[in-house]
């Protein structure tokens, strides 16, 4: 049995539903989960279908032969293999807690990522890298050197055929082009005080103004820096007995989190960009994703 997913943006229009549910019908296959959203504010239309089939066709043709469909809406679409797993680079400075995380993930199951390369601008986390069997990437990056040290990543993400790129706490602001390049291919993860608390020891300035929530949010890299469409956030309680120490804990824990179900959700295609913002439909039920990954 093959499993399969859909996912369709257009122009809303009566009949959308009908023409898709037709279409896979049509074909063999069975609908096992159905998400769908109407923008009012702006007219566009997302959904994300998945199904499954016991038939010989390929996933090929069943992209090809939904042209006509396609085009009698007008439809942004693509047909992916649920079984192939989306190849990813992870990006990373001197802060290892989001990328311990992932690797833990991705090796017990959690992720179903291919982790294909590891990119950092330190030598730190090399050796934990490579005894993962990970290739492990050290490009330096100073203001003298950024167009080249970026052509080397770039290089890197090609040449792996990643389709994703994780900066999980990698502290260099990428540059516009790359951004541009990347659209909707790079996820981001900061503390939710930006940009109330923007420059050095953010949680250090949280306790000084006595906050009682710290969080994370996760969210697209654009050229707008830490502005991107936001993809996944989260809080955690502090009060007045927790130190600064207690409060970069707590949020080292909640965006080790958020970056995980944002990966999540954007590797199983529940991530439509939707101008400024996103659409990010819930897993199904069953799914791990639906356990919040913590």
């Amino acid at each position: 049995m093959s499993k399969y997913a859909l996912t369709v943006t257009c122009q809303s229009r009566r009949g959308i539903v009908a023409a898709i549910a037709n279409y896979l019908a049509d074909h063999g296959c069975n609908i096992t989960d159905s998400a769908q959203f109407d923008d009012k504010e702006t007219g566009s239309f997302f959904m994300r279908i998945s199904f499954e089939t016991d038939t010989d066709v390929a996933l090929e043709v069943l992209s090809k032969e939904f042209v006509e469909p396609a085009t009698t809406f007008n439809m942004d679409y693509e047909f992916h293999d649920e079984a192939v797993k989306m190849k990813v680079v992870i990006m990373v400075s001197r802060f290892g807690h989001c990328l311990n995380d992932l690797l833990y993930r991705w090796r017990i199951g959690a992720l179903p990522i291919d982790i294909v390369a590891v990119i950092s601008n330190h030598m730190d986390y090399q050796k934990v890298v490579v005894n993962n069997d990970i290739p492990f990437h050290c490009i330096k990056v100073t203001k003298e050197n950024k167009p080249e040290a970026e052509a080397k990543i770039m290089s890197v993400v090609e040449e792996a055929g990643a389709d994703l790129i994780v900066l999980a706490r990698y502290m260099q602001i990428l540059s516009d082009q790359m951004c541009q390049k990347m659209s909707g291919k790079i996820i981001n993860i900061h503390h939710s005080f930006l940009p109330s608390f923007k420059g050095a020891n953010p949680y250090k300035q949280a306790f000084q103004r006595g906050v009682k929530l710290i969080g994370a949010t996760s969210h697209y890299v654009t050229a707008d820096l830490d502005e991107g469409p936001i993809i996944e956030q989260d809080t955690v309680r502090v009060t007045h007995a927790q130190s600064p120490d207690d409060y970069v804990s707590l949020g080292r824990d909640v965006e080790s989190q958020v970056l995980a179900r944002a990966i999540h959700a954007h590797i199983h295609r529940r991530v439509f960009l939707n101008g400024n913002k996103t659409v990010v439909f819930p897993a199904s039920p069953g799914s791990y994703a639906s356990e919040r990954m913590g």
